[in-house]
């Protein structure tokens, strides 16, 4: 067992006139993920006239990395033990047809591993034959061959928690998988600096490292360019030897279809696009995306924003050794060869004095007006070779405590390998509210955290982005609670992320369920769809129907805002998950446990929708079927986001559930009474109310 060098750290609970909660020493033995993790660190919050208003923390998925167990309440309760009547998995299958001779990689178009344990329509992303979870993961199409599906995915077969990659060769009908290359990559901020061969810095603070190789990984996203070429990006870090932390991202060659990745060295610069071993800089929650428009100056361009999260004494009150938030401004980087050499991180979030307030108020080195309480940003190329980047911010007015969804306009230049490159994004602009109040809250042993009561899982409201690569409008989709539940809410830009305008009503078009962790992509059409391989046709394999059953009860569907009918010729695919409520989950102010009604006991699906523009609320029906909610040592979680990918009109929608039933005989041993997966299925996309399924 190797030596650890651990970091000798405080708590981060404010306590001063703004802000709420007493310090409590934390073990010295602790990091500042590990505190997080264990809840001796928590987000801080910030006292408004209109209630508490929560600012950014650490996302789900990398505090599940970060914890000893998926599972703080210990055995699976009641409620999860019940569910094991309903049936055991189906036997394990492998899949052994080969790849032609001629393919050098020697890849497979089968699936390998217990491929068929997937009862139902749906495809079983993840290929082991264990019992561990898979969740927050994310799909997109190779453009060079729309029939390959490249996925990425949180992964606990091999700890708590690591990554898988997937790769498909048939347009999502059979599947492999793998690990990443991302754990022989030793901490060393100090040898990230500028060099003669390399003039950029890959760091934000520098200084010495823990000299250890990364041992927990979260926050999986793809991109793929238009030679084939896939990206995967990841946050890594070390659970216990000093805040070591990272961004990577690493390129699979082209012909190799994602099936494997080029590795990390151990010292190595190349793939790495930020390095630290301190608190005051704590990388968390990336994005990625390609430039895949011919034509484009920047086409063959990848970029990756993420979020940066300080933690300093100096933010505290005077004379304080703790630990304390400051601010988690987002950072963006760009590469120029192939994910290969990254650009200097640079923030983006910004500065406005229209949107962003209290940026002094716990940083006294920051501007009032700086955009630095950031979580979740995604970013969108644009065909002219610009770049916009959307984020979820809480820097509202004094007395508002609720949040809001940002966006910048960057217009990259230059060369990374060079040193020159820069993002060169704008002050941020508003794209919509994020309604917080009234949120439920769930204690999974860390105190009060956002949740889905019903399944007992935590979620947020990051946005996501996507484009109609055929005429640049971009989209914006979050979930929020202005109608005192969870709603999928939706913004629109026509001018790349200059101006946005919000629908006037939710996507979704049911009501009396909780829908969240939405993704979307569009239906490339328009005057530059002609020969753009981002608008490909369908592979045509596979495409189903949508499936129609009953979850809950809900009210009717509201009709369509004749307002923003006219001119939506945007044709959006919008998926998430929906879960029956629970008694009282409006009235509650305090944090919901399982020994509340419904709470952990509620059914889920996973729902496809479709639309035109604004033209809310969208035709929806679920792909999935009804599963239960995540149960023993995989409770709390199915990670902070969903996926999905639109390929010529269809959608492949990507998501996690815990449907498969453990077999009994192995329940006790395997910490659970369902395994948690990733699922992709093929469909066509609703086009209008008329095709919902509770019409």
């Amino acid at each position: 067992m190797r030596r650890r060098f651990l970091a000798l750290v405080g708590l981060a609970a404010l306590c001063s006139l703004l802000f709420s909660g007493a310090a409590t020493p934390a073990h010295a033995q602790d990091n500042i993920l590990t505190q997080a993790a264990k809840g001796t660190l928590k987000p801080a919050r910030i006292h408004t006239s209109g209630g508490d208003r929560v600012l950014p923390f650490i996302s789900a998925g990398t505090l599940m990395a970060a914890s000893d167990s998926g599972n703080t309440s210990g055995a699976p309760n009641a409620a999860a033990q019940a569910g094991a009547a309903a049936g055991a998995a189906a036997p394990a299958a492998v899949d052994t047809q080969t790849a032609p001779a001629a393919n050098a990689v020697g890849i497979s178009r089968s699936s390998l591993g217990c491929g068929r344990r997937n009862p139902g329509d749906n495809v079983r992303v993840n290929q082991d034959c264990s019992y561990r979870l898979q969740g927050e993961e994310i799909v997109k199409f190779n453009p060079a061959d729309p029939g390959n599906l490249i996925a990425g995915m949180n992964d606990m077969r091999q700890g708590y928690n690591l990554n898988a990659f997937g790769y498909s060769l048939n347009g999502g009908q059979t599947w492999g998988d793998d690990p990443p290359p991302f754990y022989h990559k030793v901490n060393n901020p100090a040898a990230e600096v500028p060099t003669a061969g390399d003039p950029n810095r890959h760091t934000i603070l520098g200084g010495p490292g823990n000299f250890f190789t990364y041992d927990g990984g979260s926050d999986p996203a793809v991109a793929v360019d238009l030679e084939g070429r896939a990206f995967y990006s990841n946050i890594i870090f070390d659970r216990l030897a000093g805040d070591g932390s990272a961004v990577v991202v690493t390129a699979s060659p082209p012909g190799a279809s994602g099936s494997f990745y080029n590795d990390i060295a151990p010292q190595d610069r190349h793939y790495v696009v930020a390095e630290d071993n301190k608190p005051q800089a704590s990388h968390d929650k990336e994005f990625i995306v390609a430039d895949i428009t011919r034509g484009s100056p920047n086409v063959g361009n990848v970029y990756v924003t993420w979020t940066v999260f300080k933690f300093d004494a100096s933010c505290g009150p005077a004379g304080s050794t703790a630990l304390f938030y400051c601010g988690s401004p987002i950072f963006g980087s760009m590469s120029t060869d192939h994910a290969k050499t990254w650009s200097t991180p640079e923030e983006i979030s910004g500065r406005s004095t229209s949107l962003c307030f209290l940026g002094n108020a716990v940083d006294k080195t920051r501007n009032q007006h700086d955009c630095v309480f950031d979580q979740g940003s995604d970013p969108m190329t644009l065909p002219n070779g610009d770049l916009a980047v959307i984020f979820n911010n809480g820097n509202t007015p004094a007395g508002d405590p609720n949040s809001q969804q940002l966006a910048v306009h960057c217009r990259p230049t230059g060369s990374s390998p060079a040193g020159t490159a820069h993002l060169g994004c704008s002050s941020p602009t508003k794209v919509g509210d994020d309604i917080t109040v009234g949120e439920p809250a769930c204690n999974f042993g860390r105190g009060p955290e956002e949740c889905i009561p019903g399944s007992f899982v935590r979620t947020n409201d990051f946005p996501r982005i996507a484009s109609n690569r055929g005429n640049g409008h971009l989209y914006a989709t979050w979930q929020d609670y202005r109608a005192g539940e969870f709603d999928i809410q939706l913004s629109q830009s026509n001018d790349g992320g200059l101006t946005w305008t919000e629908a006037k009503a939710p996507v979704n078009p049911d009501r009396g369920k909780d829908h969240y962790e939405a993704a979307v992509d569009v239906v490339c059409s328009g005057a530059l769809a002609a020969n753009n391989p981002g608008c490909p046709g369908s592979p045509g394999q596979g495409v189903g129907g949508l499936q129609r059953h009953d979850l809950c009860p809900s009210t009717a569907p509201a009709a369509a805002s004749q307002a923003d009918v006219a001119g939506s010729v945007d044709h959006l695919a919008i998926s998430y998950y929906r879960t029956c409520r629970v008694p009282n989950e409006n009235q509650s102010t305090a944090a919901f446990t399982t020994k509340q009604p419904g709470v952990q006991a509620e059914p889920s699906d996973y729902t496809l929708s479709g639309g035109h523009g604004r033209s809310t609320p969208y035709g929806a029906r679920p792909v999935s079927p009804i599963f239960p909610p995540p149960d023993g040592n995989q409770f709390g979680f199915m990670g902070d986001y969903s996926g999905i990918t639109v390929i010529g009109d269809v959608a492949a929608p990507i998501w996690s559930d815990p449907r498969n039933v453990i077999p009994q005989a192995f329940q006790a041993d395997q910490g659970a009474v369902h395994d948690q997966d990733v699922y992709l299925t093929l469909a066509r996309i609703p086009s209008d109310l008329g095709e919902n399924e509770e019409r």
